[in-house]
Protein backbone atom coordinates (compact mmCIF):
# COMPACT_ATOMS: atom_id res chain seq x y z
CA UNK A 1 0.00 0.00 0.00
CA UNK A 2 1.36 3.06 -0.57
CA UNK A 3 3.36 5.37 1.56
CA UNK A 4 3.51 2.48 3.56
CA UNK A 5 6.65 0.88 5.64
CA UNK A 6 6.00 -1.07 8.63
CA UNK A 7 6.93 -4.14 10.48
CA UNK A 8 4.99 -5.68 13.48
CA UNK A 9 6.91 -7.43 15.92
CA UNK A 10 4.47 -9.88 17.99
CA UNK A 11 6.47 -9.09 21.03
CA UNK A 12 7.20 -5.37 20.71
CA UNK A 13 6.95 -3.42 23.55
CA UNK A 14 3.92 -0.97 23.57
CA UNK A 15 5.40 2.21 25.59
CA UNK A 16 3.03 5.43 27.13
CA UNK A 17 2.37 7.67 24.19
CA UNK A 18 -0.01 10.00 26.21
CA UNK A 19 0.68 8.75 29.96
CA UNK A 20 -1.52 11.54 31.24
CA UNK A 21 -4.33 10.44 29.19
CA UNK A 22 -4.76 7.39 31.42
CA UNK A 23 -8.00 4.92 30.54
CA UNK A 24 -10.03 5.81 27.62
CA UNK A 25 -13.33 4.27 28.72
CA UNK A 26 -11.39 0.77 28.80
CA UNK A 27 -8.56 1.99 26.24
CA UNK A 28 -5.04 3.61 26.49
CA UNK A 29 -3.25 5.54 24.33
CA UNK A 30 0.51 4.04 23.99
CA UNK A 31 3.07 4.84 21.51
CA UNK A 32 6.02 1.94 20.61
CA UNK A 33 4.55 1.95 17.04
CA UNK A 34 6.42 -0.38 14.71
CA UNK A 35 9.54 0.61 12.76
CA UNK A 36 8.72 3.51 10.77
CA UNK A 37 5.75 4.66 12.19
CA UNK A 38 4.92 8.32 13.16
CA UNK A 39 5.14 9.11 16.74
CA UNK A 40 5.48 12.61 16.57
CA UNK A 41 2.53 14.95 14.60
CA UNK A 42 4.38 15.17 10.97
CA UNK A 43 2.93 18.34 9.00
CA UNK A 44 0.91 17.95 6.00
CA UNK A 45 -0.03 21.12 5.28
CA UNK A 46 -0.56 24.13 7.02
CA UNK A 47 -2.86 23.94 9.72
CA UNK A 48 -2.72 19.95 8.85
CA UNK A 49 -0.66 17.26 10.61
CA UNK A 50 -0.73 13.65 10.97
CA UNK A 51 0.14 10.75 13.49
CA UNK A 52 -0.42 7.66 14.84
CA UNK A 53 -0.26 5.56 18.08
CA UNK A 54 -1.09 2.10 19.32
CA UNK A 55 -4.57 2.14 21.39
CA UNK A 56 -4.40 -0.76 24.19
CA UNK A 57 -8.04 -1.69 24.19
CA UNK A 58 -10.92 -4.12 25.83
CA UNK A 59 -10.70 -6.45 22.90
CA UNK A 60 -6.49 -6.13 22.53
CA UNK A 61 -4.06 -3.24 21.11
CA UNK A 62 -5.28 -1.51 17.88
CA UNK A 63 -3.73 1.32 15.84
CA UNK A 64 -4.63 4.51 15.04
CA UNK A 65 -3.99 7.49 12.50
CA UNK A 66 -4.94 10.69 13.15
CA UNK A 67 -5.33 13.99 10.93
CA UNK A 68 -5.05 17.16 13.37
CA UNK A 69 -6.77 20.13 11.48
CA UNK A 70 -6.88 23.79 12.49
CA UNK A 71 -9.92 25.34 10.76
CA UNK A 72 -8.36 28.59 12.13
CA UNK A 73 -5.73 28.47 9.73
CA UNK A 74 -6.51 31.01 6.81
CA UNK A 75 -5.45 27.87 4.62
CA UNK A 76 -7.22 25.64 5.70
CA UNK A 77 -11.03 24.40 4.82
CA UNK A 78 -12.68 21.57 4.55
CA UNK A 79 -15.71 19.72 2.35
CA UNK A 80 -17.26 16.64 1.06
CA UNK A 81 -15.51 14.14 -0.93
CA UNK A 82 -18.00 12.35 -3.45
CA UNK A 83 -17.63 11.08 -6.42
CA UNK A 84 -19.87 13.95 -8.90
CA UNK A 85 -22.90 12.36 -7.78
CA UNK A 86 -25.02 10.81 -4.97
CA UNK A 87 -25.85 7.14 -6.48
CA UNK A 88 -22.10 6.78 -7.00
CA UNK A 89 -18.80 5.34 -5.24
CA UNK A 90 -15.06 6.10 -5.47
CA UNK A 91 -11.20 5.76 -3.73
CA UNK A 92 -11.21 8.28 -1.13
CA UNK A 93 -7.78 8.48 -2.50
CA UNK A 94 -9.23 8.75 -5.81
CA UNK A 95 -12.16 11.71 -4.56
CA UNK A 96 -8.86 13.58 -2.45
CA UNK A 97 -7.00 13.70 -5.75
CA UNK A 98 -9.44 14.73 -8.04
CA UNK A 99 -10.35 17.41 -5.81
CA UNK A 100 -7.38 18.66 -4.63
CA UNK A 101 -7.02 17.84 -1.49
CA UNK A 102 -4.31 17.09 0.98
CA UNK A 103 -5.80 14.45 3.29
CA UNK A 104 -9.15 12.96 4.18
CA UNK A 105 -11.06 10.05 5.22
CA UNK A 106 -14.28 8.02 4.41
CA UNK A 107 -17.88 9.51 5.54
CA UNK A 108 -21.53 7.84 5.90
CA UNK A 109 -22.33 4.64 5.86
CA UNK A 110 -24.29 3.70 2.46
CA UNK A 111 -26.68 1.31 0.30
CA UNK A 112 -23.91 -1.10 -0.06
CA UNK A 113 -25.90 -3.94 -1.18
CA UNK A 114 -29.36 -5.66 -2.07
CA UNK A 115 -29.36 -9.36 -1.38
CA UNK A 116 -32.53 -9.19 0.23
CA UNK A 117 -33.79 -7.61 -2.93
CA UNK A 118 -33.15 -9.85 -5.85
CA UNK A 119 -33.05 -7.86 -8.99
CA UNK A 120 -33.16 -4.66 -7.23
CA UNK A 121 -29.61 -2.67 -8.03
CA UNK A 122 -27.91 -1.28 -4.90
CA UNK A 123 -27.39 2.24 -5.31
CA UNK A 124 -24.25 3.58 -3.23
CA UNK A 125 -26.13 6.37 -2.01
CA UNK A 126 -25.27 7.39 1.24
CA UNK A 127 -27.92 7.14 4.35
CA UNK A 128 -27.50 10.41 5.56
CA UNK A 129 -28.17 14.61 4.16
CA UNK A 130 -24.89 15.48 2.19
CA UNK A 131 -23.78 19.12 1.58
CA UNK A 132 -21.28 19.57 -0.44
CA UNK A 133 -19.83 23.29 -1.23
CA UNK A 134 -22.66 24.66 0.40
CA UNK A 135 -24.90 22.71 -2.09
CA UNK A 136 -27.92 20.41 -1.02
CA UNK A 137 -27.37 17.13 -2.44
CA UNK A 138 -29.61 14.69 -0.63
CA UNK A 139 -31.46 14.11 2.38
CA UNK A 140 -32.17 10.99 5.13
CA UNK A 141 -33.70 7.94 4.50
CA UNK A 142 -35.64 6.25 7.31
CA UNK A 143 -34.09 5.40 10.22
CA UNK A 144 -35.39 2.15 9.58
CA UNK A 145 -33.84 1.95 5.84
CA UNK A 146 -29.83 2.71 7.02
CA UNK A 147 -27.37 0.46 6.87
CA UNK A 148 -24.77 0.33 9.59
CA UNK A 149 -24.92 -0.96 12.99
CA UNK A 150 -28.32 -0.09 15.48
CA UNK A 151 -28.31 3.92 16.12
CA UNK A 152 -27.24 5.09 19.87
CA UNK A 153 -30.73 5.97 21.69
CA UNK A 154 -32.25 9.21 20.71
CA UNK A 155 -30.18 9.62 17.78
CA UNK A 156 -31.27 9.69 14.07
CA UNK A 157 -30.26 9.23 10.34
CA UNK A 158 -31.05 12.90 10.34
CA UNK A 159 -28.17 13.61 12.25
CA UNK A 160 -25.15 15.04 10.48
CA UNK A 161 -21.32 16.80 11.22
CA UNK A 162 -21.15 19.68 9.67
CA UNK A 163 -18.78 23.10 9.22
CA UNK A 164 -20.40 26.02 8.14
CA UNK A 165 -19.46 28.82 6.01
CA UNK A 166 -17.80 30.87 9.31
CA UNK A 167 -15.45 27.89 9.13
CA UNK A 168 -16.68 26.13 12.42
CA UNK A 169 -17.71 22.89 13.06
CA UNK A 170 -20.65 21.89 14.62
CA UNK A 171 -22.94 18.63 15.45
CA UNK A 172 -26.35 19.41 13.78
CA UNK A 173 -29.78 17.75 12.69
CA UNK A 174 -30.81 18.37 9.08
CA UNK A 175 -34.48 17.93 7.82
CA UNK A 176 -36.02 17.75 4.62
CA UNK A 177 -38.61 20.55 3.88
CA UNK A 178 -40.54 20.61 0.56
CA UNK A 179 -43.15 20.18 -1.22
CA UNK A 180 -44.82 19.64 -4.99
CA UNK A 181 -47.33 21.54 -5.80
CA UNK A 182 -50.01 22.14 -8.85
CA UNK A 183 -52.92 24.58 -9.64
CA UNK A 184 -54.98 22.14 -7.33
CA UNK A 185 -52.95 20.65 -4.33
CA UNK A 186 -50.16 20.94 -2.64
CA UNK A 187 -48.48 17.75 -1.94
CA UNK A 188 -45.27 17.37 0.49
CA UNK A 189 -42.51 16.08 0.09
CA UNK A 190 -41.10 12.51 0.97
CA UNK A 191 -37.44 12.85 -0.15
CA UNK A 192 -34.28 14.06 -1.86
CA UNK A 193 -31.92 12.25 -4.08
CA UNK A 194 -32.62 9.19 -1.70
CA UNK A 195 -32.26 5.84 -1.86
CA UNK A 196 -35.11 4.70 -0.03
CA UNK A 197 -38.04 6.71 0.52
CA UNK A 198 -41.00 6.69 3.37
CA UNK A 199 -44.07 4.53 2.75
CA UNK A 200 -47.16 6.61 1.09
CA UNK A 201 -44.82 9.41 0.07
CA UNK A 202 -43.69 11.62 -3.10
CA UNK A 203 -39.57 11.50 -3.50
CA UNK A 204 -37.74 13.98 -5.80
CA UNK A 205 -34.56 12.94 -7.92
CA UNK A 206 -32.63 15.70 -9.56
CA UNK A 207 -29.21 15.64 -11.47
CA UNK A 208 -27.27 15.21 -8.87
CA UNK A 209 -28.65 11.19 -7.80
CA UNK A 210 -26.80 10.36 -11.24
CA UNK A 211 -28.08 7.53 -13.53
CA UNK A 212 -28.59 4.60 -11.14
CA UNK A 213 -31.81 2.95 -11.34
CA UNK A 214 -34.53 4.90 -8.51
CA UNK A 215 -36.24 1.24 -8.32
CA UNK A 216 -34.69 0.64 -4.99
CA UNK A 217 -36.52 4.00 -3.08
CA UNK A 218 -39.66 1.96 -3.63
CA UNK A 219 -38.36 -1.27 -1.93
CA UNK A 220 -38.90 -1.66 2.25
CA UNK A 221 -40.27 0.45 4.99
CA UNK A 222 -39.88 2.70 7.33
CA UNK A 223 -39.02 0.16 9.66
CA UNK A 224 -37.65 -2.78 8.18
CA UNK A 225 -35.16 -2.68 5.38
CA UNK A 226 -35.53 -5.91 3.72
CA UNK A 227 -39.62 -5.69 3.31
CA UNK A 228 -40.43 -6.62 -0.09
CA UNK A 229 -41.00 -3.73 -2.80
CA UNK A 230 -43.66 -1.65 -3.15
CA UNK A 231 -46.11 -3.25 -5.97
CA UNK A 232 -47.69 0.41 -6.03
CA UNK A 233 -45.35 2.54 -7.36
CA UNK A 234 -45.57 5.72 -9.97
CA UNK A 235 -43.06 8.42 -11.47
CA UNK A 236 -43.47 11.58 -13.14
CA UNK A 237 -40.92 13.22 -15.05
CA UNK A 238 -40.78 17.48 -14.63
CA UNK A 239 -38.97 19.54 -16.72
CA UNK A 240 -38.54 23.34 -16.94
CA UNK A 241 -41.35 23.48 -14.42
CA UNK A 242 -43.87 21.01 -16.26
CA UNK A 243 -44.60 17.18 -16.66
CA UNK A 244 -43.28 16.22 -19.57
CA UNK A 245 -43.83 11.89 -18.95
CA UNK A 246 -44.83 9.69 -16.68
CA UNK A 247 -44.51 5.89 -15.98
CA UNK A 248 -45.99 2.91 -13.50
CA UNK A 249 -42.20 1.90 -12.58
CA UNK A 250 -39.08 4.33 -11.63
CA UNK A 251 -36.34 4.27 -14.54
CA UNK A 252 -32.99 4.74 -14.66
CA UNK A 253 -30.32 7.14 -16.62
CA UNK A 254 -28.54 10.72 -16.13
CA UNK A 255 -31.36 13.96 -14.76
CA UNK A 256 -30.36 16.60 -16.88
CA UNK A 257 -30.36 19.98 -15.38
CA UNK A 258 -33.69 21.78 -15.08
CA UNK A 259 -35.36 18.37 -14.72
CA UNK A 260 -36.68 16.65 -11.57
CA UNK A 261 -38.07 13.24 -11.37
CA UNK A 262 -40.96 12.52 -8.73
CA UNK A 263 -41.42 9.14 -7.66
CA UNK A 264 -44.16 7.68 -5.40
CA UNK A 265 -44.69 4.84 -3.61
CA UNK A 266 -48.69 3.63 -2.24
CA UNK A 267 -50.26 6.91 -1.51
CA UNK A 268 -47.62 9.12 -3.09
CA UNK A 269 -47.80 7.17 -6.46
CA UNK A 270 -52.04 7.36 -6.16
CA UNK A 271 -51.55 11.55 -5.89
CA UNK A 272 -48.56 11.29 -8.79
CA UNK A 273 -51.42 9.14 -11.21
CA UNK A 274 -53.59 12.80 -11.04
CA UNK A 275 -50.74 14.59 -12.67
CA UNK A 276 -51.48 15.14 -16.79
CA UNK A 277 -48.77 15.74 -19.23
CA UNK A 278 -48.00 19.73 -19.85
CA UNK A 279 -49.55 20.55 -16.56
CA UNK A 280 -47.36 22.92 -14.34
CA UNK A 281 -45.47 21.83 -11.29
CA UNK A 282 -43.67 23.33 -9.34
CA UNK A 283 -40.80 21.17 -6.69
CA UNK A 284 -39.31 23.26 -3.96
CA UNK A 285 -37.05 21.96 -0.99
CA UNK A 286 -34.41 22.57 1.42
CA UNK A 287 -32.80 21.08 4.67
CA UNK A 288 -33.28 22.50 7.35
CA UNK A 289 -30.73 22.60 10.81
CA UNK A 290 -32.60 22.36 13.95
CA UNK A 291 -29.70 24.09 15.80
CA UNK A 292 -28.41 27.71 14.83
CA UNK A 293 -25.18 29.02 13.02
CA UNK A 294 -23.66 29.87 9.90
CA UNK A 295 -24.88 27.75 6.46
CA UNK A 296 -23.35 24.51 5.84
CA UNK A 297 -20.43 24.40 3.82
CA UNK A 298 -19.81 20.96 4.14
CA UNK A 299 -22.37 17.92 6.34
CA UNK A 300 -21.90 14.55 6.05
CA UNK A 301 -24.26 11.49 7.81
CA UNK A 302 -23.26 9.62 10.41
CA UNK A 303 -24.34 9.59 14.22
CA UNK A 304 -23.03 11.15 17.12
CA UNK A 305 -21.22 9.59 20.27
CA UNK A 306 -19.81 12.41 22.13
CA UNK A 307 -21.47 15.91 23.05
CA UNK A 308 -20.75 18.74 25.60
CA UNK A 309 -17.28 16.36 26.42
CA UNK A 310 -19.74 13.36 27.53
CA UNK A 311 -20.30 9.84 25.94
CA UNK A 312 -24.01 9.89 24.57
CA UNK A 313 -26.37 7.65 27.27
CA UNK A 314 -26.62 3.78 25.71
CA UNK A 315 -23.24 3.52 23.25
CA UNK A 316 -21.74 -0.15 22.89
CA UNK A 317 -19.35 -1.03 24.87
CA UNK A 318 -19.41 -4.57 23.77
CA UNK A 319 -18.66 -4.89 19.85
CA UNK A 320 -15.24 -4.12 18.75
CA UNK A 321 -14.64 -3.02 15.14
CA UNK A 322 -12.38 -0.77 13.06
CA UNK A 323 -13.97 2.39 12.78
CA UNK A 324 -13.61 6.01 11.28
CA UNK A 325 -15.35 9.31 13.40
CA UNK A 326 -14.34 12.87 13.56
CA UNK A 327 -13.88 14.69 16.67
CA UNK A 328 -14.48 18.82 17.09
CA UNK A 329 -12.35 20.63 19.49
CA UNK A 330 -12.18 24.14 20.91
CA UNK A 331 -15.47 25.05 20.11
CA UNK A 332 -15.38 23.92 16.63
CA UNK A 333 -12.16 25.65 15.40
CA UNK A 334 -10.16 22.38 15.34
CA UNK A 335 -10.96 18.82 14.17
CA UNK A 336 -9.45 15.41 14.82
CA UNK A 337 -10.06 12.96 11.59
CA UNK A 338 -9.78 9.22 13.27
CA UNK A 339 -9.56 5.78 11.33
CA UNK A 340 -7.92 2.91 13.06
CA UNK A 341 -6.08 0.58 11.12
CA UNK A 342 -7.52 -2.51 9.68
CA UNK A 343 -4.38 -5.03 9.32
CA UNK A 344 -4.69 -8.78 10.85
CA UNK A 345 -2.67 -7.66 14.07
CA UNK A 346 -4.86 -4.51 14.77
CA UNK A 347 -8.47 -5.68 13.47
CA UNK A 348 -10.20 -6.35 17.12
CA UNK A 349 -10.44 -2.22 16.62
CA UNK A 350 -12.78 -0.32 19.14
CA UNK A 351 -16.08 -0.15 20.72
CA UNK A 352 -18.29 2.85 20.22
CA UNK A 353 -17.47 3.53 23.62
CA UNK A 354 -13.98 3.39 23.24
CA UNK A 355 -14.10 5.74 20.11
CA UNK A 356 -16.05 8.40 22.15
CA UNK A 357 -13.76 8.23 25.34
CA UNK A 358 -10.49 8.39 22.66
CA UNK A 359 -11.63 11.27 20.95
CA UNK A 360 -12.54 12.85 24.17
CA UNK A 361 -9.13 12.21 25.56
CA UNK A 362 -7.71 13.83 22.19
CA UNK A 363 -9.22 16.86 23.15
CA UNK A 364 -12.91 16.63 21.48
CA UNK A 365 -15.59 18.10 23.27
CA UNK A 366 -18.01 16.54 20.45
CA UNK A 367 -17.68 13.34 18.23
CA UNK A 368 -19.30 11.66 15.20
CA UNK A 369 -18.84 8.03 13.94
CA UNK A 370 -18.76 7.75 10.67
CA UNK A 371 -18.87 4.40 8.55
CA UNK A 372 -16.34 2.01 10.07
CA UNK A 373 -14.97 -1.75 9.12
CA UNK A 374 -13.55 -2.17 5.21
CA UNK A 375 -14.61 1.53 4.33
CA UNK A 376 -12.23 3.01 7.01
CA UNK A 377 -9.84 4.90 5.53
CA UNK A 378 -7.24 7.73 6.25
CA UNK A 379 -5.56 9.71 3.20
CA UNK A 380 -2.73 12.45 3.87
CA UNK A 381 0.02 13.88 1.42
CA UNK A 382 3.76 13.01 2.51
CA UNK A 383 5.80 15.85 2.23
CA UNK A 384 6.96 17.23 -1.35
CA UNK A 385 4.40 14.73 -2.71
CA UNK A 386 1.09 15.81 -5.11
CA UNK A 387 -0.76 12.93 -4.42
CA UNK A 388 -2.18 11.60 -0.84
CA UNK A 389 -1.38 7.82 0.06
CA UNK A 390 -3.39 5.46 2.19
CA UNK A 391 -1.96 5.66 5.95
CA UNK A 392 -4.10 3.01 7.70
CA UNK A 393 -4.27 -0.93 5.86
CA UNK A 394 -8.36 -1.23 5.19
CA UNK A 395 -9.34 -4.54 6.60
CA UNK A 396 -10.39 -5.65 2.98
CA UNK A 397 -7.10 -5.57 2.01
CA UNK A 398 -7.52 -2.55 -0.78
CA UNK A 399 -9.48 1.01 -0.72
CA UNK A 400 -13.47 0.58 -0.66
CA UNK A 401 -15.18 2.23 -2.91
CA UNK A 402 -17.42 4.87 -0.94
CA UNK A 403 -19.87 7.20 -1.61
CA UNK A 404 -18.33 10.35 0.03
CA UNK A 405 -15.60 11.24 2.80
CA UNK A 406 -14.21 14.62 4.68
CA UNK A 407 -11.84 16.30 2.77
CA UNK A 408 -9.09 18.80 4.10
CA UNK A 409 -7.94 21.43 1.57
CA UNK A 410 -5.12 23.49 2.43
CA UNK A 411 -3.67 26.73 -0.14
Amino acid sequence: MAGRRRRRGAGRAVLALLTAFGALTGAALAGAAPAGAVQKGVRVAPGVTYEEFDITAAKGVTHAHVLRVDLDHPQVRVDLLYPGAVAARGRVSAMADSQGAVAGVNGDFFNITETQHPGVEATGASVGPAIADGRTLKAAVPNGQRFGPALPPGTTTEDVFGVGTDGRARLDRLTLKGSVSTAEAQLPLGGLNQYALPVGSVGAFTTEWGSVSRVRATCGTDTDRAAPCSTDTYEVTVRDGRVVSAADTPGSGPIAAGTTVLVGREAGAQQLRTFSTGESVEVEHGLVAAGEGAAYRLAVGGYPVLSGGQPLPGLDDTTSAVRTAVGIADGGRRLLLLALDGAAAYRSGLTIAEVAGTLRKLGAEDAFSLDGGGSSTLVARSPGASTVSVRNHPSGGAERPVPNGIGVFSG
